[in-house]
């Protein structure tokens, strides 16, 4: 589209990011518009039963919230690509959390991965939200940049998750994640806040 940007329209299957199962299909449209964030419109018919996602979360959120010490882990996945059992719905919502901030510094040209998350601390609250610190590693492509990020997550069951971000590439250039933003399938908040 002269002078506005170029638009693409994509249809693409998604997975369950923890059983691989087929999830559902997607239409979108990406604007990539000059100097700011894509416009994104998309629209998923679910293959999982709702039902199941929901009592999924329920497990999970329930189980954070009865935890009386923090979850404390390094290097997920290890160095040979595995994850601890226990440990895949805190990967899960690393990567729910971090898909924001991809979203944020993705370009036409210039994309991201969640390759590692290299530390993840759980805030315990006395509310009913689950609060994490994440510090992970963004693969950008093609430049095979390495960025590290710190992600502070906050989940409370039936919202969205409220996320701020800061992130330093190899050359140690702070970015501050700033803004507020709705996210897509499963909501995504990015929160204003001081620097953590």
């Amino acid at each position: 589209i002269p002078a506005v940007g170029v638009k693409y329209y994509l249809h693409f299957t998604t997975e369950d990011y923890i059983s691989g199962q087929n999830a559902g299909s997607c239409v979108a449209t990406v604007l990539y518009l000059k100097n700011s964030r894509p416009a994104v419109n998309i629209k998923c018919l679910h293959t999982k039963d709702q039902n199941q996602i929901q009592d999924e979360d329920n497990r999970f959120h329930q189980q954070l919230r009865q935890q009386t010490k923090p979850i404390i882990a390094n290097d997920i996945p290890d160095s040979h690509g595995n994850i601890d059992r226990a440990l895949i719905p805190v990967w899960g919502l690393a990567v729910a959390g971090s898909s924001y901030v991809m979203f944020e510094k993705s370009t036409e040209n210039l994309g991201y991965f969640m390759a590692q998350v290299k530390a993840v601390k759980q805030r315990i609250r006395k509310d009913n939200a689950a609060e994490f610190e994440f510090a992970v590693l963004l693969h950008e492509t093609p430049t095979q940049k390495i960025d590290l990020c710190h992600i502070h997550v906050i989940w409370t069951l039936g919202h969205p998750l409220r996320v701020k971000y800061i992130c330093a590439s190899e050359n140690h250039r702070l970015e501050d994640g700033s803004g507020m933003e709705s996210g897509s399938a499963s909501g995504i908040l990015h929160e204003r806040e001081g620097n953590f």
